[in-house]
């Protein structure tokens, strides 16, 4: 029974000593930090030019939005959420993002973290923290989960 159970380690040992990544799948830290700064600078310029469609494009139809006051479940949920923000003659203050700090997951995901900040003029009327979990879906980076307050 004894030299079983060692046989099965040894071959468990082996089997795992097989098992190779290859890097060139992986997307290098680089490539995660140019993929989340291409992601919020289009949210950001679709923010500004008042495209809400591509703005909530940015997020797959399944994601999470978590603010201070809810937890938001789907693409359609969050475009409704910021729909009055859009709506013609309401303010909507410039939005752009600022100290991003990007951690590469996995192959396809990547954690990145920034602050908000939304200005009027030369004021700013808004800053807060975001964090956002990209994920690649369908060919692009997608945000699934978004934690802003």
């Amino acid at each position: 029974m004894r030299r079983r159970r060692s046989g099965a380690i040894v071959l468990l040992l082996l089997t795992g000593c097989r098992v190779q990544v290859h890097t060139r799948d992986l997307p290098s830290p680089e490539s995660a930090r140019v993929a989340a700064e291409a992601l919020l600078a289009h949210g950001a310029q679709a923010w500004n030019r008042g495209d809400l469609d591509g703005f909530v494009s940015d997020y797959a139809a399944d994601a999470t939005f978590v603010t201070a006051r809810a937890v938001v479940h789907g693409r359609d949920a969050i475009r409704e959420r910021y729909a009055p923000r859009f709506r013609p003659g309401a303010v909507r203050d410039s939005l752009r993002f600022e100290n991003l700090d990007v951690d590469l997951i996995s192959r396809d995901a990547i954690n990145a973290i920034a602050y908000y900040v939304l200005t009027r003029g030369d004021s700013v009327t808004a800053r807060g923290p975001t964090s956002l979990v990209l994920r690649w879906i369908a060919g692009r980076w997608l945000i699934v989960h978004d934690h802003s307050s």
